[in-house]
């Protein structure tokens, strides 16, 4: 059921990607930067699988919402995370464009759940 959604594919691919790139990060971030990027990574995902899963459009939009502030966490501490040195260009531009396809995604269904 879930691996019918789009956006639940993409959001998996990018859950998946953080966790490749924060196995290179420094072990005094392991509490830290870490964390919160895998926790955000994977909150976008989650929250996509709960929105599925509720029988309401309005509590389906609501957790879409929630996944789409959590691409503009991602988005930032992916920023960060290439200024201070812990990831290359290239890791963070590809996982940058695939958050920036995601949030069109929620976007749209967000709308779209809103008008009925």
């Amino acid at each position: 059921m879930l691996e019918k959604s789009i956006g639940w594919q993409k959001s998996l691919n990018i859950a998946t990607a953080v966790y490749k790139i924060t196995e290179t990060f420094p072990k005094e971030e392991r509490y830290g930067l870490t964390s919160q990027i895998r926790r955000c990574g994977t909150s976008i995902l989650f929250n996509i699988a709960e929105g599925i899963l509720k029988h309401s459009k309005k509590d389906f939009a609501n957790y879409l919402t929630i996944a789409r502030g959590s691409c503009g966490e991602l988005y930032t501490q992916l920023v960060l995370c290439e200024k201070l040195g812990y990831i290359d260009h290239t890791a963070c531009k590809e996982i940058m464009i695939q958050l920036e396809e995601i949030i069109k995604i929620l976007q749209s269904s967000i709308k779209t759940l809103r008008k009925r």
